[in-house]
């Protein structure tokens, strides 16, 4: 017979299976801050960023794990099911990458590396419990946790003025964008007397939608756009990106950018049930324009990359602009593999500049890249796939990326939206292109040192040019988990959607036998 005792510890254990991976990953934080002490300054970089690209593997194992038992956990804060899984892998998955690329990057810099890497995952920690919240104080909480460590990290260059005043300009304006997120929250609080995602949504669909359900929804928006860089509230981004070390951009331009667009799917869907949000809609058209010309007079490599990054999320925008319709699936599926592909291919770039920037970072101008196609053609290479995937040709996972955001918004008679995102991924196919002539098509004005790329960055390049190649030739895996992780989104107990809504577009002429689109290209 089984005792009472372990009756009651059977759902307290599902409960921290539920958040196994931030426990594993607080762990192997803890431990690198314990081991920084006692290990060698010289040997630091490899020795403690080993231990953490360990943990991130440990985090996504005990990611596979926790799949297995989805639901509610802690008093309804937590939900685990596939959309939080999708999330919880990809953030992880970058983590692993940015670690093992950061490997040289230290010793170059000659950075003391145990609390990079510790607050690397400690940052993991809070990105990873935002895409599983469901309750709104949880979420500001997960916030603040990877917030605190991206402003350290950026930082991180002591040695270099730009490195600290982009911590600090990153920490001021966060704090304010912040502040408005939790007035946000306090609002939608007092128009429905709940902080959880779910009771709100419940409570609108019984009572209708107050005007301070709107105006807080707005306030939140504008902390959660400040994360994702979306304009208006892009101001920081060139300056931060300029100044901060160049792996630390690839995972502040990726990861907590992923994971606010996890909240923003949770929170828009939910709140915004009964129709469009029309601050979406413009901030999706400004971020693509602002970005993409912004973009096109810069001559710093890092700044370019950082007007890239607002107009991507402009890209990732769309698909939010449709999420309070009955095409609301098809949003989310674009969205989650819209986030897959860029992150891959942001990352490997940044990764690429990273190393080429050499000790203090003094190689970052599009004139420090003429010739490198000659003085070092597979480092050549494997940035040119990158930008060809940040332009969107296809083959590479940025063509699918944003072909299924602008198909779906297409199917919710987003006319102009779309108009105004093809226009702009024209406008942008000039400075990413820019780039590739300079490379290949220009002289050397002046000698650039470019080393060996070491074992570390090296995989770290080979993980990131695999997954932008699958995801542009095999998508069909990645994009069928989507589908089912958003029809997981939008099963709440309030909600019945039906399985055939959930369909995107397929570009063959064969007729698919579920909503999934089958590409004949890698069938």
């Amino acid at each position: 017979m089984t005792s009472p005792l372990l009756m009651q510890a059977i759902p307290q254990a599902a409960e921290y299976i539920r958040i196994l991976p931030e426990i594993v990953l607080s762990l192997f934080g803890i431990l690198i801050m314990l081991l920084d002490p006692l290990v060698d300054e010289q040997k630091s970089q490899k020795t403690l960023g080993l231990i953490g690209f360990i943990g991130a593997l440990a985090g996504l194992l005990a990611t596979w794990y926790m799949s297995g038992s989805p639901g509610l956990a802690f008093s309804d804060s937590i939900r685990i099911d596939g959309f939080s899984v999708f999330f919880h892998v990809l953030v992880i998955a970058i983590a692993a990458v940015v670690i093992l690329g950061s490997f040289e990057y230290m010793a170059v810099q000659r950075i003391r590396a145990g609390e990079y890497y510790a607050l690397i995952l400690f940052g993991t920690v809070g990105i990873g419990l935002m895409s599983s919240a469901i309750e709104l104080v949880l979420i500001f909480i997960a916030l603040e946790i990877s917030s605190i460590s991206t402003y350290i990290l950026a930082g991180f260059r002591r040695q270099q003025a730009a490195s600290s005043e982009s911590s600090l300009k990153y920490f001021l304006l966060g704090s304010f964008a912040t502040a408005f997120f939790l007035y946000g929250v306090a609002m939608m609080f007092g128009a429905t007397g709940s902080t959880n995602i779910d009771k709100i949504s419940q409570y609108l669909q019984g009572n209708g939608v107050p005007l301070l359900v709107y105006v807080g929804t707005a306030l939140m928006f504008v902390g959660l756009g400040f994360k994702v860089a979306a304009a208006p509230l892009h101001i920081w981004t060139p300056d931060v990106y300029e100044g901060a070390p160049a792996p630390v951009v690839g995972f502040m331009s990726t990861a907590p950018k992923a994971a606010a667009f996890a909240v923003l799917l949770r929170i828009v869907f939910a709140i915004n049930e009964p129709g469009h949000f029309w601050p979406i809609w413009v901030a999706a058209a400004l971020s693509m324009t602002i970005g993409n010309l912004g973009a096109l007079v810069q001559t710093n490599v890092k700044r370019l990359l950082a007007y890239s990054s607002i107009a991507h999320a402009g890209y990732l925008l769309v698909a939010f602009a449709m999420t309070t319709s009955e095409n609301s699936p098809n949003g989310i599926a674009a969205a989650m593999f819209y986030a897959a592909a860029y992150a891959a291919m942001n990352v490997g770039a940044f990764a690429v500049v990273s190393h080429f920037a050499n000790a203090g970072e003094q190689y970052v101008t599009l004139e420090d890249y003429e010739g490198l196609g000659r003085s070092s053609p597979l480092l050549a290479a494997t940035l040119t796939i990158f930008l060809l995937s940040l332009i969107g040709i296809p083959m590479t996972g940025g063509f699918f990326a944003k072909f299924y955001v602008f198909s779906a918004a297409l199917r919710a008679n987003l006319i102009w939206l779309t108009l105004i995102g093809v226009v702009n991924s024209a406008v942008g196919a000039y400075y990413y292109l820019r780039l590739i002539v300079v490379m290949y098509m220009r002289e050397p004005r002046k000698q650039v040192p470019v080393t060996p790329v070491p074992f570390g960055l090296g995989t770290a390049l080979a993980v990131s040019l695999v997954a932008t190649l699958y995801l542009g030739i095999l998508p069909n895996r990645v994009l069928h988990y989507a589908q089912q992780s958003a029809q997981d989104l939008l099963a709440q107990p309030q909600t019945s959607i039906p399985a055939s809504m959930v369909e995107i577009p397929a570009i063959s002429h064969r007729q698919p036998q579920n909503p999934l689109p089958k590409p004949e290209i890698g069938n």
